[in-house]
């Protein structure tokens, strides 16, 4: 994705290229062009799809909760909030609020099936939401209340506090993993109310305080430790995680103590390599890859939007391969309308001019079916039906973490077809983060001619484009 913002007229010419992959399915390819006149207009697009997950947890609540709050917040500092998009969005606030309510205790702490100890971190996540959610929609501040008491309880001596409870999610809350960090997560969720990571999480942290020595101070460290690549500002804890969910979060939480504080106009000039490197990083609904990345990002986007936003000005863009071109406009009028078209080309070298006075969103993007790939391994790769069958097939985790994060068995029934009920129990609650072999009985009770097949896949529910396995199921 390209944001490029145009004060004066002048003309931006950049070229981009689409590298098709060895395993894809042959004529499955596809490229678009989308444009837009707002940096976070993919995201408005999206209000209830920005993950594209489905929810059942108090962790997955959360994703279709949060990203919303600060959506609105931008277009309410912009003046672009219509009643159309405030129904919209209130009522998946409204609904995710309602929600959440089920993995929250007696004292006020969140977990994430709604039993055993609290999440510490999780219940400053939601805490913070709430908070900002109440400028929209009602929330009791009974509960807000009740949430910080019995964080306030967990306090230490020391300051920091003592981690509590157990996330499905290792890397939904990102690089808050130790005291140190969450102490800053949770102080900064204080000091929002009242107005998560590393060095970067504690630069906002003293921000939000007003501390300007030390903020500077971690500031001046963080641009020594910087990664810049032909205009692109970004961090990363390791030269191996430049696309991970881990830099997406320490970049927003740069940007966030970059411009919370001062918004001189070198401040909007460092911020824009970042936003830049930000909205690379955007899948094609307007989120990221993970929850937590997806939240922090939003947040520090939409700040960087409501400091640069101007409702005036128009701009041209042309977009040019060896086979076609295509040309948008974006006025006034049309800020907030996505405008998408297809390529006649697939894969080669792109030129994209961009001519006016108006910030424009351009992302040019591919969709193709891949051959499967995975950290899952099997042997198995059909099952046949019959009119009463058992199949089974083995599986184990192969990726770098400790442990998975949830883990999703995902079986669709051929037609005319049902799972056995005591198989389908059996097979509930079986632990996929390791060697097993798993067995389902189907029984056919409605005859079907000219079947379909049908897909069977384990995934990593928080990141299932990267960790697929698929099997094919075939009728008799």
């Amino acid at each position: 994705m390209v944001i490029v913002c145009l004060y004066t007229g002048d003309t931006l010419t950049e070229e981009t290229e689409i590298q098709l992959p060895e395993n894809m399915i042959e004529g499955s390819a596809r490229t678009f062009v989308s444009v837009l006149g707002d940096i976070l207009g993919r995201a408005l697009k999206n209000l209830d799809g920005l993950l594209r997950m489905p929810y059942g947890c108090g962790e997955q609540n959360m994703a279709l909760l949060a990203p919303n709050i600060y959506i609105l917040q931008y277009l309410k500092g912009t003046q672009q909030l219509t009643p159309a998009i405030m129904e919209k969005a209130a009522n998946f606030l409204t609904s995710g609020y309602q929600r959440q309510l089920n993995y929250k205790s007696d004292e006020g702490a969140y977990t994430t099936f709604g039993r055993g100890p609290g999440n510490t971190w999780l219940t400053a996540f939601v805490m913070r939401s709430f908070a900002k959610a109440q400028s929209f929609v009602y929330i009791d501040p009974k509960i807000i209340q009740e949430s910080k008491t019995w964080l306030e309880n967990k306090q230490q001596t020391n300051g920091c506090f003592k981690k509590s409870g157990k996330l499905f999610n290792n890397r939904m809350k990102g690089g808050v993993s130790d005291e140190v960090t969450l102490s800053a997560y949770i102080t900064a969720a204080f000091l929002e109310m009242n107005i998560s990571q590393h060095v970067t999480l504690l630069a906002y942290v003293f921000t939000l305080a007003g501390d300007t020595e030390t903020r500077t101070h971690l500031l001046q460290h963080l641009d020594t430790v910087a990664v810049r690549e032909g205009g692109f500002l970004y961090w990363s804890q390791t030269a191996a995680e430049t696309s991970a969910s881990l830099s997406v979060e320490i970049s927003s939480y740069v940007l966030l103590a970059k411009l919370s504080a001062s918004t001189t106009a070198d401040d909007l000039g460092y911020a824009s390599g970042i936003i830049r490197w930000l909205t690379g990083q955007q899948n094609y609904y307007g989120g990221f890859s993970s929850t937590q990345d997806t939240v922090v990002a939003l947040q520090a986007l939409a700040l960087y939007s409501t400091l640069v936003f101007s409702p005036e000005g128009s701009s041209t863009v042309t977009v040019q391969s060896d086979s076609s071109q295509l040309t948008f406009d974006v006025n006034p009028g049309n800020k907030l309308l996505y405008q998408e078209e297809t390529m006649q080309g697939v894969s080669g070298r792109y030129s994209l001019e961009v001519k006016g006075t108006a910030c424009v969103s351009v992302q040019v993007s591919d969709s193709i079916l891949l051959v499967p790939f995975s950290k899952y391994r099997s042997i198995m790769k059909k099952c046949d039906f019959t009119q009463k069958s058992t199949f089974a097939y083995p599986s184990v985790y192969f990726g770098k973490e400790n442990t998975t994060n949830m883990v999703i068995l995902d079986i669709k029934m051929l037609s005319g077809f049902v799972p056995n009920a005591v198989s389908l129990k059996m097979l509930e609650g079986a632990p996929l983060d390791m060697p097993m072999n798993y067995s389902l009985t189907v029984i056919e009770e409605l005859r079907v001619e000219n079947l379909k097949p049908a897909m069977i896949k384990i995934y990593d529910y928080y990141q299932p484009s990267t960790t697929l396995t698929h099997f094919t199921a075939t009728g008799p």
